[in-house]
């Protein structure tokens, strides 16, 4: 009997590269992204497949057949990472990790990985790209949503005005960000302080240009949370012209936050919803 089609692409690290303290940059390649394919979005995003180390999996191994065969706890991690670029001539897929030291699962492998490494991913996903006939466009995230913010500021239009604000823990985590935009781009230094604090301080005292602006704010959930009824209610942006989510969340490691977001994003909605109904 024919081995079932896999779920997941089968890549190998070609190379990386530190872009800053906190952030290295992973490029993968080979056979295993044949059927990779992107569709023009600026937040494409992977799921990285992290199996248990001494494990027997299903073979020919697929997420599928463990979730359905193996207890929970032994079901394989996954972490979500945005797509920086995708090169399908070459066959490269970057992919940007915020890392913290020993914090974490998918950090702590990238500050390892190396050449030959296998790298399994589900996806594609994603559900935004920058509406070219928008009047001005507002980007703002701390570092988990720099790479999906780097990408958008590249697909801008020539010309196109932006107000970009990124967070980050220093002067030395910002990176090099290319755009044909008029991007006016602002990066906040936390020194210390709550993550997302100063971009909530930074959005509500920006003055907003007049006319149609598409957004994306991306990062952890408790900030986004802040934003999101700012921008919503106060700035009036109606939700088909925000693209907004919790990236993360502080104190919840990936599959707790899975498991609650859902809820989450329904209590916040309800919220959201009385105010507005008021």
């Amino acid at each position: 009997m024919a081995d079932k089609p896999a779920d997941h692409h089968r890549g190998v690290v070609l190379r990386t590269e530190r872009l800053s303290p906190h952030m290295i940059r992973i490029v993968v390649g080979g056979d295993g992204l044949a059927d990779f394919a992107i569709s023009g979005l600026t937040d494409h995003y992977v799921k990285i497949v992290f199996p248990y180390e001494g494990v027997d999996y299903p073979e020919p191994f697929s997420v599928k057949a463990c979730r359905e065969t193996m207890p929970r706890e032994l079901w394989p991690r996954l972490r979500t990472y945005t797509v920086r670029a995708w090169d399908p001539d070459a066959r490269e897929l970057t992919l940007d990790f915020v890392v913290h030291g020993d914090e974490g699962l998918a950090g702590p492998w990238a500050e390892r990985a190396k050449p030959g490494d296998v790298v399994l991913m589900l996806g594609p996903g994603g559900g935004y790209a920058p509406d070219p006939e928008a009047d001005w466009h507002l980007l703002v995230g701390d570092e988990s949503a720099l790479p999906a913010i780097a990408a958008s500021l590249e697909a801008l239009p020539e010309g196109a005005l932006a107000h970009v604000l990124v967070e980050v823990d220093g002067p030395q985590d910002e990176l090099k960000l290319g755009t044909a935009a008029d991007a006016r781009i602002s990066w906040l230094y936390r020194d210390g302080r709550p993550v997302g604090e100063l971009l909530v301080a930074a959005v509500r005292g920006l003055e907003f240009p007049e006319g149609d602006v598409h957004a994306f704010v991306h990062g952890e959930a408790g900030f986004i949370k802040q934003l999101r009824r700012h921008l919503r209610i106060e700035r009036g942006i109606s939700l088909d012209r925000l693209s907004i989510s919790g990236y993360w969340r502080a104190g919840v490691d990936d599959e707790g936050w899975r498991a609650v977001k859902k809820d989450w994003n329904r209590e916040v909605e309800a919220e959201e919803a009385a105010v507005i109904s008021a």
